[in-house]
Formats: C-alpha cells, structure tokens, sequence
C-alpha cells in the first residue's frame, strides 16, 4: 500500500495544530481527515476509515485515555499517537497503558511527527520487534521507564505526591534512579516553575556541608537560599554529619530564622531527600536523628532495584541504544538472547549499570548486532559485588555466571547430557582439593570440615583424583 492510499485521522481543538499537522501529511502523500472533537473521531473509527489516529489528549468533549480504549475495542490493529501539552511522567504512562502506539509532547518537532507516523503505518515484518521499537522510542522521553508492576507502584505514588508540596524521602539502592524520581516530582508539581538544586552530601567533604548548604558570613548564600521558590534536592542523607542534621533540623521547623538576604524572608523550598541506606539503622547507631528521620519521611517513595523488575530490562536496553545512537555511538540492535542473559545477571548497580553497560557495547564492538555472546563477555569482564558490602560476588552468582558463559559457547544453546554430574566434579575437585590444603593433608581434619564421612572422603579423592601432597596424613 502506498502513502496515497493510507489516510491519518488527525483530532484536536487547535486549529492550527490541525492545519500544521494536515499540511505536513498531504506533502508527505497521505490522505488527511482532522476534526476538533472525539465524538467525530469515533464516528470516523467506527466507519473504518483511517490507517492512523493522531490525536490530542484533551478534547471539548471527552478525554482521549477515555476514548482509546473504545478504539481499541473497536479497532485493535488501529494505531494511535498521542499527543499533549502536559507533557509529564503520567501523561506518557497513562498513554502507554491504554495501548497508545507512540506519545508526542507538544510543541513537538515536526520531522518527530512525521517519523513516529512513518513508523505506525509501516507494515513490519515482525510486529513483536517493531511495537518493542515503539516503546524504547517512548521510553526514551521518559524520565523513568519500566512497565512491571514495581514501577506501576512508584508512579502511582508519584501521581499520588506531585499535587501535594510534602516533604518526601526516597528510599533505594545506587542506580535506581532516586533523582530521576525526585526530578520528576519536580517538574511536574508546583514548583516546576523552581529552581531544582541537588546537592550529594556523600560527594561534599563533611566539613564543608554546612557552608554548602546553608552559606558563609562572605555572601555565598548555599543551596537553601538557591533553591528559594523550587526544590532541594538533598541526595545521600544518610551521609549527612550530626551538626548538619540539627541544623536542618532548626531550619525545618523554624526555630533557626535562616533567611534569603535577597528577599529578607525565610526560603520557600521544598525538601526532597534520598539515600541508599537504612536511616532506622542509622539511629540506632547514634549516626542519624530519629527527629529528623521523622521530619523528612513524611511521604516515602521506595524504587525497586532492577533485579526486582528484570521484565523492564528488555525495555531499558532498547531505550539505552537509541540513547547512545542519538549522542553519536554507533547505532545497534540486540536480540532476544542478549535480552535474556541480562535478565539473569543481578545487577548491583541497578539501572545506571545497565545504561553503563549499553554504552560501553556501543562504544566497543563492531558488530551491529548485540547476541548473548557479547553481552556474557563484557559481564566476565566486570567483578560485581554483593549489594550491601565491599567485595567480589558470592559463589552462586560466579557459578552462574561461568554456567550462562558455557550455555551461550553452545552452538544450540544446549549443552550436551550429563551436565549435572560434570558441574558437581568442577565444584567438589577445588572444594576438597583446597580444604585438604587447609588441613595440610589431615584427611580426619578434612572429613569434619566438609561434614563427610572419612571413607566417604577417601573414596572422592580417588574417584576425582585429588592430587595429595607428600608428607600427607590419612
């Protein structure tokens, strides 16, 4: 079917949008119907015309998320795009759960238009692959991406906050995105109108923070009078020494009168704060004021890390890619067995490692296609850690990911039969070879150590040919 034959349904009550976004279309050969209202729209669905819906989300008579699912009832393979001034983390998540194929803020870029229209109305010859394009193309607009239901959790608490002006403590590992969510309040509340100043308290030396925030005797006024009218954003709080925590403290609830030597009054901020450690621990340990704990968690906002929601990964890595492509790394794909290998790794560093790790691909290989075969490369080459302390990773995750490097090495993926008893003999080898070491060949000592029985021992050694050393003992 060629572009003359293909007609866009074009729906807002701007009048200028539709003249723009109809003469921009009829140039490009399509055929063009644009009205001010969904009833028409619906009228036009229903008749079958139209290959394609361009609509705005607020119409005279009804809310397009209202419409759509009816276009979907009636029409299932009809795709939409949505558009909207209010252009905001809801707004895309809301178009995206009624089935919208792509959003477009407004104002948009027309050649944004035209290509999100290109892609609707191509006839692809993998529907799976090309809707996956269509989020991460969606997905990377977004301030946070993730369809799982951990992440509906967050925005519905996110859309529960951003009328409130409430002081809220985000609560979250590294990489979850904990300022991605504080800016995100941000924008789409109040004070979006604000500055949004951040300041990491684990990045600032410890005596410095007071200065930083709260200013010096020569003019340098700090991050609260900055933030004078929007946001402070106070990342890493658990990292914030004792005299600052009371100080904030003061300053939160009045009893220090700090003020903006520009307008004479007290700032007008709102208090964001964050942290990847446990504050209730922190008291316990006389290392954070329970008063003040009390103070900042009024409304908790908690992000999973991402080996909670490994079903957004898939989304995550697409949106990456266009993301590095967009900032001049080469552009790349990555099929479904790549997908698959980075749902299993654990991801210490959560979503910013995933990005990291996109990036690096991009940048270093020269494949157009990323497989399972890179992706278990470059994880070999990094040494994760176990989330909470310093070190490598525990010996489950190294076995896996030696396991996932041997399935992938496997022309069929499948390794061949007996795989049990042959990784059973690759652990037990070490495990007695090393503790025989420890015991300096005490086989006695060994046995206890192991928890096995001393003829049970004798009998591996020899089945496995556990090399002893001279001068061991029996």
């Amino acid at each position: 079917m060629n572009a003359a034959a293909k007609k866009i349904l074009i729906a807002d009550d701007d009048s200028s949008i539709r003249l723009v976004l109809s003469q921009a279309f009829t140039r490009l050969g399509y055929q063009v119907r644009a009205t001010g209202n969904a009833t028409t729209l619906l009228k036009w669905v229903s008749d079958g015309e139209g290959d394609l819906v361009v609509t705005d989300v607020v119409m005279p008579d009804e809310n397009v998320f209202d419409v759509l699912p009816r276009i979907r009832k009636e029409r299932p393979k009809l795709p939409v795009i949505v558009m909207s001034a209010q252009n905001n983390l809801i707004t895309a998540v809301n178009a995206a759960e009624v089935g919208a194929f792509d959003y477009v803020p407004k104002p948009f870029d027309l050649d944004d238009m035209t290509s999100a229209a290109r892609r609707a109305l191509a006839k692809p010859a993998d529907a799976e692959a090309s809707k996956a394009q269509a989020r991460a193309v969606r997905d990377d607009r977004l301030p946070l991406i993730g369809r799982s239901g951990p992440m509906q959790d967050v925005y519905r608490t996110i859309a529960r906050l951003v009328g409130a002006d409430l002081t809220v403590l985000i609560l979250g590992e590294s990489g979850t995105g904990k300022e991605l969510v504080a800016r995100a309040l941000h924008d789409m509340g109040r004070r979006r109108d604000g500055k949004f100043v951040v300041i990491n308290l684990a990045a600032v030396p410890r005596e410095r923070v007071e200065a930083e925030l709260f200013g010096k005797q020569d003019g340098d006024y700090g991050k609260l009078v900055e933030a004078d009218g929007g946001t402070l954003f106070l990342d890493e709080i658990g990292d914030m020494p004792l005299d600052a925590q009371t100080r904030l403290l003061r300053v939160i609830d009045g009893s220090e009168p700090a003020l903006n030597p520009k307008t004479n009054r007290r700032p007008n901020v709102r208090i964001i704060a964050a942290t990847n450690r446990d504050l209730r621990a922190l008291i316990q340990q006389g290392l954070f004021r329970e008063d003040l704990y009390f103070r900042l968690n009024v409304a908790p906002v908690r992000l999973p890390p991402l080996r909670d929601r490994a079903d957004d990964i898939p989304d995550l890595a697409r949106a990456f890619l266009l993301r590095a492509n967009r900032e001049g790394l080469p552009a790349k794909t990555i099929d479904s067995g790549a997908l698959e290998r980075l749902k299993l790794h654990p991801w210490p560093g959560n979503v910013r490692e995933l990005e990291n790790l996109v990036r690096r691909i991009c940048a270093l290989y020269a494949e157009d296609l990323i497989t399972a075969r890179i992706v278990e490369r470059e994880l070999a080459d990094q040494q994760p850690v176990v989330e909470g302390q310093e070190g490598p990773a525990t010996l489950s995750q190294l076995v896996e990911r030696k396991l996932a490097t041997y399935f992938a090495d496997q022309p069929d993926g499948l390794p061949p039969a007996g795989l049990y008893d042959r990784v059973l003999e690759e652990v037990e080898r070490p495990l007695i070879q090393l503790t025989l070491a420890a015991t300096r060949g005490n086989q006695v000592r060994a046995a206890e150590v192991l928890g096995l029985n001393r003829n049970t021992l004798r009998k591996k050694i020899q089945d496995l040919g556990v090399e002893m050393s001279r001068g061991a003992r029996r």
